[in-house]
């Protein structure tokens, strides 16, 4: 098996592309397609300040380290979700990367710091675990680029994880999810721009660059996430790929290219007439369209005090 660009022995076959590469030209494949879609989107400009979401896992782990190849400058954001051994084993993952490679590496702790977690503040909230979860890092990372002064969020999402968002939002015709299923949401409303730029790499080239890279990355999947809908839309496409080589690419890019525009608001529409007005929080100050934000919301419900039976005849209140 012979590289593709320098006839050398290969490590990796990139079935999509149909061709194989040595470890220096799959590298430099992976950092290419991440400045290809970079510049494609308009996602990050030179001089940008960019926030990356770090979970530990290989995706958010190779998108920080192309980008600090690529020369931007980029610190890193962990939120402790608080689901055991998981949890803790990720943040070892995100400070071992961060500290091998003298970056910043900011934290911040669901149950420390707004007492709860994601195991019980979704029961007590009355919302999955994958919901509670999204809800809470959607916020978070938010206000963590708003107080840093950050110009872009940048999370790991690659071509699989998109493809399979696009797959379920399609099999159900989620029109106002169809509208924002785009690797770039833009600055708004007191929001952060939000970018994927690794949307032209799929897992097993994220894993392979971590493996070549040396970068020790969590490899196990979030205990939280068993029964999740987008594991089997994942699966389902696996197949399809394994007999048709680049058909996640195709589904993925040419819905940007050719029906995302459809979904987007019309033009013809003041914004002010389709779009809820946004203000802040009355308890975070964050931009929502509700007098308490989505967030604060959850953690108002997840952290009220709840009657227990204490004996037969006594209640008293105790805090999730």
């Amino acid at each position: 098996m012979k590289c593709q660009v320098c006839r050398g022995p290969a490590v990796i076959d990139v079935r999509r592309h149909n061709a194989n590469f040595c470890q220096e030209h799959f590298l430099r494949l992976c950092r290419d397609q991440t400045a290809k879609t970079i510049k494609q989107f308009s996602m990050l400009s030179d001089g940008d300040r960019v926030l990356v979401a770090v979970s530990g896992g290989k995706d958010s782990l190779a998108v920080w380290d192309i980008l600090t190849e690529l020369g931007y400058d980029a610190d890193g954001f962990y939120l402790g979700l608080g689901i055991g051994e998981y949890s803790d084993t990720s943040l070892d993952h995100a400070r071992r990367f961060a500290e091998s490679r003298g970056l910043a590496l900011h934290t911040e702790d669901l149950l420390r710091d707004h007492g709860f977690d994601v195991p019980n503040g979704s029961r007590a909230a009355k919302r999955t675990p994958c919901s509670a979860c999204g809800l809470s890092k959607r916020h978070r990372f938010d206000e963590a680029a708003r107080r840093g002064g950050f110009d872009a969020v940048v999370t790991g999402h690659n071509l699989d994880d998109e493809a399979a968002v696009l797959m379920g939002n399609v099999l159900h015709w989620q029109t106002d999810y169809l509208s924002r299923q785009l690797p770039i949401l833009p600055e708004r409303h007191g929001f952060p721009r939000k970018v994927k730029p690794l949307v032209r790499l799929t897992e097993r080239d994220t894993a392979a660059y971590c493996l070549l890279r040396g970068i020790d990355y969590l490899v196990d999947e979030c205990p939280m996430a068993v029964g999740n809908k987008h594991l089997s839309y994942k699966a389902a496409l696996n197949d399809i790929e394994y007999d048709s080589p680049g058909a996640k690419h195709a589904f993925y890019f040419r819905f940007l290219d050719q029906a995302a525009h459809r979904f987007a608001p019309s033009d013809a529409i003041d914004e002010s007439e389709d779009v809820a007005p946004v203000s802040p929080c009355s308890n975070c100050g964050a931009p929502c369209s509700n007098e308490v934000c989505a967030f604060c919301s959850l953690t108002m419900r997840a952290t009220e005090a709840v009657p227990i039976e204490m004996g037969a005849t006594r209640r008293r209140k105790v805090s999730r």
